[in-house]
């Protein structure tokens, strides 16, 4: 690719406490293809190893890595970190990159190609490596790709009827994901609200903002590891029964950022009224969505073997 048909691409890497895979994401940045990047590192108030190790990177690297962090070395969460590094970034596109998980050396080269070959999109989401052979066996590894069919351009609201949280199909992971700087803060960037338990819907706060507004690509390509360990905050929220009160939480907001807005597509609303009927109308819910769902499996585990194979 000519010199002047490689866009400066700012990495970010938000980060707290991750000093067991800080060195190795980074390191996974550093081994790529694509030659024109720069690191952004924002610590979000530290408080292990993972500031010093942050530092001994960017010293070493002065002309790519750059640390960043809050007034008086704060802690105020991944979507304020990330929208300090988006106002830092002095890239065109914007590449996001969780702290523990790992990039393969050719994903910056082959999304620049297609922000190249659509320059009007603002996104490009890619499928994305569940990673359990870090520590696990390679064959529990899991690669689940976005779920809309790949290799072609959405128009805006498309993949909001397609995908997670309103949709059925797989969301991408930020680590998959490359934006032009532009778009995110067209968007009004990262909800800064989604904070703490709050942080399992931060991406998907964003990304809906995004599929609201813009053209995405949707990707077949796999160049991320998603690192699967019990500390992340998927696990987290889970284990503590909280998933219901945050995807409520979600639901709520993103009905009054329509409201806000005055968008008014109505199967947006619709989907958002479906979503929200379990916790506005459980009963309702109850009859009309799980009583079927239950009697239809009970119906088919008395099925005979070959009946079954019939009406999958």
């Amino acid at each position: 690719m000519p010199s002047q048909e490689r866009p400066l691409v700012s990495v970010i890497i938000a980060f707290h406490n991750e000093e067991t895979f800080l060195g190795e994401t980074v390191e996974s940045v550093l081994r790529q293809d694509y030659p024109n990047w720069e690191l952004l590192l924002v610590d979000d108030g530290s408080t292990n190893k993972s500031t010093d190790i942050a530092k001994r990177i960017a010293a070493a690297h002065p002309d790519k890595v750059f640390y960043l962090e809050h007034k008086g070395h704060a802690n105020k969460g991944v979507c304020v970190s990330r929208n300090l590094g988006v106002e830092k970034a002095r890239g065109e596109l914007v590449a996001l990159l969780d702290a523990d998980d790992v990039w393969l050396p050719g994903k910056l080269s082959d999304q620049v190609a297609i922000f190249q070959r659509h320059p009007e999109i603002a996104m490009v989401a890619e499928a994305s490596n569940y990673w359990h052979s870090w520590c696990q066996s390679p064959s529990d590894d899991l690669v689940i790709p976005v779920g809309a069919p790949s290799g072609r351009v959405y128009q805006p609201t498309e993949l909001l009827y397609l995908l997670y949280p309103l949709g059925t199909g797989d969301a991408p992971c930020p680590s998959g994901l490359m934006l032009r700087k532009e778009a995110v803060q067209r968007s009004g960037g990262f909800e800064e609200a989604f904070h703490g338990r709050l942080q399992l819907y931060e991406d998907q706060a964003f990304l809906c903002k995004l599929y609201l507004h813009e053209k995405v690509y949707v990707s077949a390509s796999c160049n991320n590891l998603y690192r699967q360990h019990p500390a992340s905050v998927v696990k987290r929220v889970h284990a503590a029964g909280q998933y219901h009160m945050v995807r409520q939480y979600f639901l709520e907001w993103f009905k009054e950022y329509l409201q806000q807005r005055h968008l008014t597509d109505q199967g947006l609303h619709r989907l958002l009224r479906k979503a929200l009927m379990p916790y506005h109308q459980p009963l309702r819910h109850y009859i009309l969505v799980e009583m079927p769902q239950k009697a239809l499996a009970v119906t088919k585990r008395a099925l005979p073997g070959p009946v079954k194979k019939l009406i999958r």
